[in-house]
């Protein structure tokens, strides 16, 4: 419905608010950023696509561009993040305005914007990775960051495709960084995947073992 499309990104923004005043936040290995940023590397941070709602809360004014796909949905989840976080998107996928996407992207990481992906979205399957984002990283010349996190009070909808995951308040919560993934142009691009899979799971695993 037109109207529900139009007030989910301000329910969305008054909720992400809620949820960053009434959740204890820890980062771990937030070091790894800091060094890519000290050394003004851009990046792209790669997570699973169930968790992106938290992000809304713990990277809210970020510096960074959002990869979104170019459905009404996609739409919807733009404007959200962008009334949530300040973050800007650039529209399209592996399928639909892939060329485009590509070119915004680029231009965003010159204007200094460093880029999120969720590369088992928008449909999956779930924590599969998709070739895109190791294509990207070794035509774009920048790591990838593995990023993920975790909630100790949170509602998990079960009829999703994703199990997609909605943080809820007065809990606790972390962010976990991985060691930055580096795609060469000789580089295979399916054992990376296969690598930026290992450590997505692994720092997955981690986060969910400091909410426990």
């Amino acid at each position: 419905m037109p109207i529900v499309r139009f007030l989910v990104p301000y329910l969305g923004y008054l909720f992400s608010s809620f949820i960053k005043l009434t959740t204890t936040l820890t980062v771990v290995r937030g070091a790894i950023r800091a060094r890519l940023r000290a050394d003004d590397q851009r990046f792209i941070y790669a997570f699973w696509h169930q968790r992106q709602a938290f992000f809304t809360v713990s990277h809210r004014g970020d510096a960074m561009s959002m990869l979104i796909s170019r459905s009404v949905d996609g739409e919807m989840i733009a404007e959200t993040i962008r009334r949530c976080c300040g973050v800007a998107s650039v529209r399209g996928s592996s399928s639909r305005g892939a060329s485009d996407a590509v070119r915004g992207l680029i231009k965003a990481l010159r204007s200094g914007l460093d880029i999120g992906i969720t590369p088992d979205g928008p449909k999956g399957p779930k924590e599969e990775i998709k070739e895109g984002v190791i294509y990207l990283a070794q035509k774009l010349g920048v790591p990838i960051l593995p990023i993920t996190n975790a909630q100790s009070n949170r509602l998990i909808l079960t009829g999703t495709w994703d199990q997609f995951q909605v943080p809820m308040p007065f809990g606790r919560s972390v962010v976990v960084y991985g060691e930055p993934i580096f795609v060469g142009l000789a580089d295979d691009l399916k054992a990376k995947a296969a690598e930026l899979k290992r450590s997505l799971d692994a720092i997955t695993l981690e986060a969910e073992g400091l909410v426990a």
